[in-house]
């Protein structure tokens, strides 16, 4: 597996001196998902748990829908992704080559092999996410889960306590300052499964890629909370799973609120302290 961190030598400037020292950043590297072979999608990702990955990529958009959809993720050895000397691993591959930065995904007979059209490629990067699909409907994507009928509630006082739950377990934000966070609660506030990213599109779909694994989607009674902003995509990626409420610490995009109003998802936004906004179905969150 690869790395998750790397130290790096800086020149640390004050307005008193100027010191070099090293630093530990944050590790980002390409990941290819091949399905049944053929290439999806490259995603800039940090290593670390990329099964995960790969499959709540293809659960948020639209190929799989449940675990037994998947009969296999493997690493691809000796794909060709060659690594710079400097960022091999130590003992280095024995065919210089980093085998863990290809995944192929074997689908089950009875399910559709995805669209590999190249006008719809997928693309994602540690910034924006998926980009180059063809059109608007191509994003907007229907799910079997719908989170409209959850008839889960959580109280402010639980909501307000989980940015603090998720900062304390985000182990390598804390040793690098650059990793987005995912988590997801039980409604009475339990950590179920925690993941860092460079992308926090990555981050989430670690998250709902480990409730694929474990048979728990669709993921009902439960809270997803990330770190940044809560965007389209990421609100996407909670109504695909059947997440009934999504919390940012940072602001919605105005689609990411309409998106949450057509679908019956919770959407709260400036998650911080013991204040909050509530954007859209506010019948889930009670005092």
């Amino acid at each position: 597996m690869g790395r998750v961190t790397a130290r790096r030598r800086v020149r640390h400037v004050t307005a008193q001196d100027a010191v070099a020292r090293p630093e530990t950043l944050v590790v980002e590297e390409p990941l290819e998902i091949r399905v049944n072979g053929v290439p999806l999608t490259v995603t800039m990702r940090t290593p670390g748990s990329d099964v995960e990955l790969a499959q709540g990529f293809l659960l948020t958009e639209g190929v799989v829908t449940r675990r037994e959809d998947i009969l296999s993720v493997r690493y691809c050895r000796g794909a060709p992704v060659p690594i710079p000397e400097s960022l091999r691993s130590s003992p280095p591959e024995e065919d210089g080559l980093n085998s863990y930065n290809v995944l192929d995904v074997t689908l089950a007979p009875d399910v559709p092999a995805p669209d590999v059209d190249p006008t719809r490629n997928f693309y994602t990067t540690s910034s924006c996410g998926v980009c180059g699909k063809a059109s608007l409907e191509a994003v907007r994507l229907i799910s079997k889960h719908g989170p409209g009928d959850d008839p889960s509630t959580v109280r402010t006082a639980t909501l307000s306590a989980l940015p603090g739950k998720l900062r304390q377990a985000q182990k390598v934000f804390a040793a690098t300052g650059g990793l987005h966070g995912a988590a997801l609660f039980a409604t009475d506030g339990t950590p179920l499964v925690v993941r860092e990213d460079i992308g926090r599109h990555n981050a989430v779909d670690k998250v709902i890629g480990w409730a694929l694994e474990q048979r728990r989607v669709p993921l009902s009674g439960t809270v997803l909370l990330v770190s940044g902003r809560a965007s389209f995509e990421l609100t996407q990626k909670a109504v695909m799973a059947g997440i009934p409420m999504l919390a940012a610490v940072s602001a919605p995009s105005s689609l990411a609120v309409d998106l949450a109003s057509q679908s019956g998802l919770t959407l709260v936004a400036f998650l911080r302290g013991d204040s909050m906004n509530v954007y859209t179905r506010p019948d889930r969150v009670t005092n």
